[in-house]
């Protein structure tokens, strides 16, 4: 049996949850997500050009259509760009998923680029 890719599990799930719309800003930690993403022709991909931008675009994406807001960035900065905008989310009841990627596991706690603990 053929080992199924987490790249491959993440897009399969946003697709069983029918995300239409992915606010998204690549970067090198999630780059295997968007390579996994290429070519989907069932998911609109949104670029705006800074992931706070794209945070409040999926805020406002879930407010006018009663839809969850789907973000997707890279890890350590990317991450960090999206608290105000998941924080306007929270404190407003906005149904938000925002998705990182990270360093690998064995550069956790070695204060690796880009490595900010999100959790």
């Amino acid at each position: 049996m053929a080992m199924v890719k987490g790249t491959e599990i993440i897009v399969k799930a946003l697709k069983e949850e029918k995300v239409e719309t992915l606010f998204a800003y690549p970067g090198g930690q999630a780059v295997d997500i968007f390579d996994a993403l290429y070519g989907e022709e069932e998911i609109d991909i949104i670029l705006p050009r800074h992931e706070q931008a794209l945070v409040h675009a999926a805020d406002g994406y879930a407010r006018s259509t009663g839809k969850t807001g789907v973000c997707l960035v890279t890890s350590g900065p990317g991450a960090t760009n999206l608290v105000t905008g998941i924080a306007t989310a929270n404190y407003d009841s906005v149904p938000l998923v925002c998705i990182t990627g990270e360093v690998p596991l064995s550069l956790m706690g070695n204060y690796a680029f880009q490595e900010v603990d999100i959790v």
